[in-house]
């Protein structure tokens, strides 16, 4: 066993006598008849002066003794209850295994029944109980809460850091930590519940690719060794997926985990949550629509409004939602024109005058994205739709009819950060070839925006793939906006952190 404190120490010489006392610390079963909530709601139901009996489990969060008589108040997933220990019941030798054995965080369950203390609280009048699992290290201390004049400690580590490596106890003390995963979870909901109503299909794709694409970004890599295979943790779910349209499946989305071996910020963790969706017969502006619908509909589900708090700022995800065009979103914050500057040199030459120092490898399509970066993606607090991107940073989209440089492409703004990237899908496979070559030929081995040549997917293509929208959307952001929470590690459960050395 890990070397233990003075404290831990204690609490295990009090499990095993726990053991010499004939109660198991750890036993095998538990029962329960009621959650807490399920407990109060029958009292307060039954007809008064009917007795109603309960079993309940929990941890133990408080403990206050007064004389022959003990408070103590249980936790489970629904809520708090009341216990109510008295020596005159439970005999002085089962109350001592209480009062000297028991502590915070232990696991604990009680039987007995419900009351209404002279304070109104509803109350567990305990006739017996037992342990179910001894809680051999304190939960983590903190900020502190009073209770019917009683103080409780029970909050979380001041340390973020400290909280992200144990998320365990960070759960355990803070009930706002666990709201933001159940909050989490009702967003996963809301979402397939929208798709499913509007014809989608839910699937599942290659999470280990021999080719990686769909994305701008570096893939982890590993190694299948029977088959003496390089393979590729997805980067994206789209080339699957597109697949699927070419067999007839119309409208397919997945939720699922993506992998991109990338800078770890407030936004980005090298392993995430995406949800993407195809539809056939679609183009980007079908997608705009039903993209503020869901994201409207999924907020409504979750926290209930779709008027929301963030960082400072009330959002208003009510569709429809503001569009600009790029041009002109770049044009109004910066002052750079970008159709003024057909080529990379020259519209670096303009980023030089305003301060900014590219470098000089980048493309027309990579200054552009600097541009949106730096100056309008901050200063877009309510939803918004930047439409119209650069060719040459959107391989995978249609080009736009007139314009060859510029292709259908969207992407949806909300709380100053981007939540969704979505195209009018290319399906032309000559075209997508060409672009393949190109991004491979152009572009260094290392760049982002570097796409390896798929020769499936292509082949799938040459099978007819009808014209459609394309969507993907990161549910760890939208998770972010919907909590206020600032970072991307209050709502992933475990995020990547350095080891501790």
């Amino acid at each position: 066993m890990a070397e233990l404190n003075d404290l831990e120490r204690l609490r295990l010489e009090k499990a095993e006598a726990l053991r010499r006392a004939g109660m198991e610390p750890y036993p095998t079963t538990a029962k329960r008849t009621h959650t807490t909530a399920e407990a109060q709601r029958a009292f307060e139901a039954a007809p008064e002066g009917s007795p109603v009996k309960a079993t309940v489990v929990g941890r133990l969060r408080s403990i206050r003794r007064m004389g022959k008589v003990t408070f103590s108040h249980v936790e489970d997933g629904d809520g708090r209850l009341q216990l109510y220990l008295r020596a005159d019941d439970l005999g002085a030798e089962k109350t001592a295994l209480f009062t000297d054995l028991f502590d915070l965080g232990d696991f604990v369950q009680a039987s007995g029944e419900l009351f209404r203390t002279k304070t109104g609280e509803i109350s567990l009048h305990v006739r017996d109980f037992t342990m179910l699992a001894k809680a051999i290290s304190p939960l983590p201390a903190g900020k502190e809460e009073v209770v019917d004049g009683e103080r409780v400690v029970h909050a979380a580590f001041a340390n973020p850091e400290a909280r992200y490596r144990e998320r365990y106890a960070d759960l355990a003390v803070n009930p706002e930590v666990r709201e933001v995963f159940r909050t989490r979870a009702r967003v996963i909901n809301a979402v397939r519940a929208f798709l499913d109503e509007h014809g989608f299909i839910e699937v599942e794709t290659p999470i280990l690719q021999p080719i990686y694409g769909g994305a701008a970004a570096q893939p982890f890599v590993t190694h299948h060794n029977q088959l003496h295979q390089d393979l590729y943790l997805r980067i994206s779910f789209e080339l699957y997926l597109k697949r699927l349209l070419v067999g007839g499946l119309e409208r397919v989305y997945e939720i699922g985990r993506d992998f991109r071996n990338e800078g770890v910020s407030f936004k980005h963790n090298p392993e995430f949550t995406q949800l993407e969706f195809y539809m056939a017969y679609a183009d980007y502006r079908h997608v705009m629509v039903l993209t503020e619908e869901m994201v409207a509909a999924a907020a409504r589900q979750a926290v209930g409004t779709t008027t929301i708090e963030y960082d400072g700022h009330t959002i208003d995800l009510t569709p429809p939602w503001r569009r600009e065009d790029l041009r002109s979103a770049i044009l109004q914050r910066s002052g750079i024109d970008i159709a003024a500057h057909p080529s990379a040199e020259s519209l670096r030459r303009a980023m030089l005058a305003k301060g900014h120092d590219p470098a000089e490898s980048s493309t027309r399509g990579k200054l552009i994205e600097s541009l949106l970066t730096h100056y309008v993606e901050p200063a877009l607090i309510q939803p918004t739709f930047i439409y119209d991107y650069p060719r040459d940073i959107s391989p995978l989209a249609k080009s736009k009819p007139g314009e060859l440089g510029t292709v259908e492409r969207f992407e949806g703004y909300a709380g100053g950060m981007e939540l969704c990237n979505a195209f009018t899908e290319l399906n032309d496979p000559v075209d997508q070839e060409a672009r393949f070559a190109e991004m491979g030929r152009d572009y260094a081995a290392d760049d982002e925006e570097r796409h390896p040549m798929d020769e499936d997917y292509l082949r799938a293509m040459r099978y007819g793939m009808p014209p459609n929208g394309g969507f993907g959307m990161g549910i760890d952001r939208l998770t972010m906006l919907l909590t206020g929470r600032p970072t991307i590690r209050e709502v992933i459960l475990f995020p990547h952190l350095r080891s501790k050395e």
